[in-house]
């Protein structure tokens, strides 16, 4: 099998596999009942969720607070996405190009567009730095318009590099383990221990990779508001 194949979702009976994984977080929702104290794992979801909002609202004014339910759903939503990657018979959707950037295109659209409709002079202010020498005018212009252009991209090949060169290196390691299992069982435990601590760093890479997204994406509508 290719070193690749992990990207690609697994079925059996012609299933995706991945539609039954996506099923887990809804076991972690509480159900409706008639208590007035609720649950701990409910008290802890609400806690997390409120700390989760708080972090991403911090660098925006009152104006981009209207943003916090997109932007805490689009926070979960990759956390999630980004942690079931990690279990067995599963892949990882933000490893494919085409969903990191449908999810950062739009997003970083609607920014500029809110920037543009809101304070268009300030907006394009940004494309020329003051006090900028005449000559350099149209070069300046074009670099900033390329910046900011390529900001969509940046977003989606980060979130998708990064994920895809973590499970590339699991996928390594765990091969060399197996093989080296019968010959040389003695770095075959050493590569074991280095496999454990990097599935702990995937664990962290996958949250940190959403938070960044969402955190750039807030920095950008900063700059629009």
């Amino acid at each position: 099998l290719s070193f690749f194949d992990q990207f690609s979702s697994p079925s059996l009976l012609g299933i995706p596999l991945v539609l039954i994984s996506m099923t887990f977080p809804a076991l972690l929702l509480p159900s409706q009942d008639n208590r007035w104290v609720t649950s701990r794992l409910s008290t802890l979801q609400l806690w997390t969720v409120n700390q989760i909002t708080k972090q991403i609202m911090m660098p925006l004014d009152k104006k981009g607070h209207k943003w916090a339910l997109i932007l805490t759903s689009l926070m979960v939503f990759l956390l999630l996405i980004n942690l079931l990657g990690l279990l067995p018979y599963t892949f990882t959707p933000t490893t494919q190009l085409s969903m990191s950037l449908a999810l950062a295109f739009p997003l970083w659209l609607a920014t500029l567009l809110t920037g543009l409709r809101n304070q268009p002079s300030t907006t394009l202010g940004h494309l020329l730095p003051e006090g900028t020498p005449t000559p350099l005018i149209p070069a300046l212009v074009l670099i900033e318009t390329t910046s900011l252009l390529i900001r969509p991209i940046a977003l989606g090949v980060r979130l998708t590099a990064n994920l895809t060169a973590g499970h590339l290196l699991i996928q390594l390691i765990s091969s060399a383990t197996i093989s080296l299992m019968t010959t040389m069982p003695v770095v075959s435990l050493l590569t074991f221990l280095i496999l454990l601590l990097l599935t702990i760093l995937e664990v962290a890479v996958a949250m940190i990779q959403a938070y960044v997204f969402v955190l750039l994406l807030s920095l950008y509508l900063q700059e629009n508001i």
